[in-house]
């Protein structure tokens, strides 16, 4: 069963940037497609962020797209992470890390499409 850790979360101010790391604990064979959705309170689980397994193609909501940035250090998107710039308060959310050895682009901006989730880690950002 792949784990995969997130780390990076915290309390920043309005404007602030912070960077999220994800990394899977098994290396594979075949490349990951890797995700990112957040959760803030009372609201439900949203996408943000996802790269598919080709490594290049990548994907942002409209709500985050010129602000942050999804990398990865290898090839097989074993390590993933989300670079976070001027935040604001509306990305304030519990972000989680999600993770498919599925070899598709369809369905990325879907959580159902995942099969490997993370704990998640807060992100609160002041105004």
């Amino acid at each position: 069963q792949v784990q995969l850790v997130e780390s990076g979360g915290g309390l920043v101010q309005f404007g602030e940037s912070l960077r999220l790391s994800c990394a899977a604990s098994e290396h594979t064979f075949s490349p990951y497609t890797m995700a990112w959705f957040r959760q803030a309170p009372g609201k439900e689980r949203e996408f943000v962020s996802a790269i598919a397994y080709d490594g290049r193609t990548v994907y942002y909501s409209n709500s985050v797209r010129g602000r942050f940035t999804i990398s990865s250090a290898d090839t097989k998107n074993s390590v993933v992470y989300l670079q976070m710039d001027s935040l604001n308060a509306d990305d304030t959310a519990v972000y989680y890390c999600a993770a498919t050895l599925t070899q598709s682009r369809k369905d990325v901006r879907r959580d159902s499409f995942y099969d490997f989730w993370g704990q998640g880690t807060q992100v609160t950002v002041s105004s």
